[in-house]
């Protein structure tokens, strides 16, 4: 099987909570190999905090939609958790800031969509 066609496949076996996770997931391995390479490596860091900062661009403009069927002040907080993941992720471009609390949110939100109960899983 090609790894297109296992990825395919395996798209299609998870539902849309699994799907995020996956997600979350990969963004979030994405900003912590970024936090551990040298500031000079430019590219790696602002590929990964540029990746996080659409996903929570995504979430935020899903959130703003009328049709959005969430709680609306779970949307609200949605949307000012992306309005602070835009501007620290501009901070630590600019290295005024560090990684760890853009990891320590993208955690936080696998804790939320793994449910209760769930053992914690590393990004």
């Amino acid at each position: 099987m090609s790894l297109q066609a296992y990825k395919a496949a395996a798209t299609r076996a998870e539902n849309p909570r699994e799907m995020e996770y996956r997600l979350f997931g990969q963004v979030t391995r994405a900003l912590m190999h970024a936090a551990t390479v040298d500031a000079s490596d430019i590219a790696t860091r602002i590929d990964a905090l540029d990746w996080n900062r659409r996903l929570w661009s995504a979430l935020a403009t899903d959130c703003a939609s009328p049709d959005n069927g969430m709680d609306q002040a779970l949307r609200a907080r949605i949307i000012s958790i992306s309005l602070f993941v835009g501007r620290h992720s501009s901070a630590v471009m600019r290295g005024e800031e560090d990684f760890e609390p853009l990891i320590d949110i993208n955690r936080t939100i696998m804790q939320g969509l793994a449910g209760p109960g769930a053992p914690a899983q590393a990004a």
